[in-house]
């Protein structure tokens, strides 16, 4: 159970609190906008969008304390802001790699959003398969109290990569975070798989497309980011 001592100044806080989710999910909504207007463009030159779908949320109280508590951090609003990089989350799924990382290439060209981190788990997979696009990214919100920035984790994946990642959370707690060594093996497995799958259509998606896919990066390749 969580304490916190009241005063004027943690009163304050607290009124701050109250009034962070709906900030989170303006900026949500914002990006939301920005990225559905790209969706609109890209269909616009190239006849189709690569974007199969866009979800996001915002993350539930308690797990933003107990994230707080696992970092060792005071639980105070301004750690939340400032050390929670992933209380609102959006997630956008590709046909292919490529395309992530074509549109990691337009955020870094906006001026309407910064960049803060990447963490490019397609390039290096972590251990146990697991692939996707991690930026997180500073929204502007125009205030009356003035601009404010607002942090937004975006997750770019595939389609093959988003339903390993779904089997794998359902699995995760389905064994109580306690998953046996050979179901994790598995996992793995179905991981390269899934991996597999995405270089083999892109190798489709260039053969489709013609000589002007031609200088293509393979997926999976590191990149200077």
């Amino acid at each position: 159970m969580y304490q916190w001592e009241i005063g004027d100044d943690q009163l304050r806080k607290l009124e701050e609190w109250k009034k962070l989710p709906t900030l989170y999910q303006l900026a949500l909504d914002e990006l939301k906008n920005k990225i559905k207007l790209i969706q609109t463009e890209w269909k616009i030159l190239n006849g189709y969008s690569p974007i199969e779908h866009i979800k996001t949320r915002i993350k539930e109280p308690k797990s933003i304390l107990d994230k707080l508590e696992r970092k060792g951090l005071e639980m105070t609003v301004d750690n939340m802001v400032n050390k929670i990089h992933d209380i609102a989350g959006m997630r956008i799924v590709f046909s292919f790699v490529k395309d992530i990382y074509k549109l990691l290439d337009h955020l870094r060209h906006r001026d309407d959003l910064t960049i803060i981190e990447i963490k490019d788990y397609i390039a290096k997979p972590k251990p146990n398969g697991y692939q996707s696009l991690h930026v997180i990214v500073a929204v502007p919100l125009t205030l009356f109290e003035g601009q404010r920035w607002m942090k937004v984790e975006i997750q770019m994946r595939t389609l093959a990569m988003d339903f390993w990642a779904s089997m794998e959370h359902i699995l995760f707690y389905k064994y109580d975070k306690q998953v046996p060594p050979h179901v994790v093996q598995e996992l793995t497995e179905a991981a390269k798989a899934a991996d597999a799958l995405d270089k083999k259509m892109h190798g489709l998606r260039r053969e489709i497309m013609g000589a002007a896919e031609a200088s293509l990066p393979e997926p999976g390749i590191s990149r200077d980011i």
